[in-house]
């Protein structure tokens, strides 16, 4: 079957986590049982105290072993509707974890058109840089690569100081990681370097 788990604050993970630990990272191992559990983890500073404030991702990721397990952070609506999408129709089932920045719900950048949900796109385990402000590839120096909510400020960041010289490409999907589309995006900007960048 297909569950669904939400929590309201990041801190209830913490009963969530021997059972995490115990049936839904490893039940595939122990007992040959694939599950398609979907957990959505809220994460991110929001305000309300380091307890309330994270997903505890690191100790989910801690578990992902073997393809066990995936871990995404999504960071516009379509790509949420993809994860989600995609969680129901593959072929195979893993549990899936997204976490879920509420600042996201209602930041004005973080919105997606009509034509990101079609029947003809997916969800992105990475998303490049858009290039608008990254105009000569050979300028850029720096090549950040985020997760999350935190795109947003870096973007925010880069624009008030009005940088050309740093491109900031998204990772969305933590676990499995995107191996390739992270090699794929540093040909294009020869002369920077790359900085993983976390909140």
């Amino acid at each position: 079957g297909r569950v669904m788990g939400g929590a309201k604050f990041g801190d209830l993970v913490e009963g969530v986590e021997l059972v995490a630990g115990q049936y839904v990272a490893s039940a595939e191992a122990k007992w040959n049982r694939r599950g398609g559990i979907v957990l959505l983890r809220p994460h991110g500073d929001e305000g309300m105290g380091p307890e309330h404030s994270s997903a505890r991702l690191e100790r989910f990721l801690q578990l992902c072993a073997k393809r066990n397990m995936q871990v995404v952070y999504p960071t516009t609506p379509s790509q949420i509707f993809h994860a989600l999408r995609r969680q129901v129709h593959r072929n195979f089932r893993k549990p899936l974890i997204i976490a879920t920045p509420k600042v996201l719900l209602r930041h004005k950048d973080a919105v997606s058109s009509m034509d990101e949900f079609g029947p003809h796109t997916k969800f992105l385990r990475a998303i490049p840089d858009d290039g608008t402000t990254t105009e000569d590839p050979s300028a850029v120096d720096r090549l950040v690569l985020c997760t999350g909510k935190l795109y947003y400020e870096l973007a925010e960041e880069r624009a008030k100081r009005g940088l050309t010289n740093v491109a900031i490409a998204r990772v969305e999907q933590l676990a499995p990681f995107p191996f390739d589309l992270v090699a794929e995006e540093a040909p294009p900007f020869p002369n920077a370097n790359l900085i993983l960048a976390q909140q």
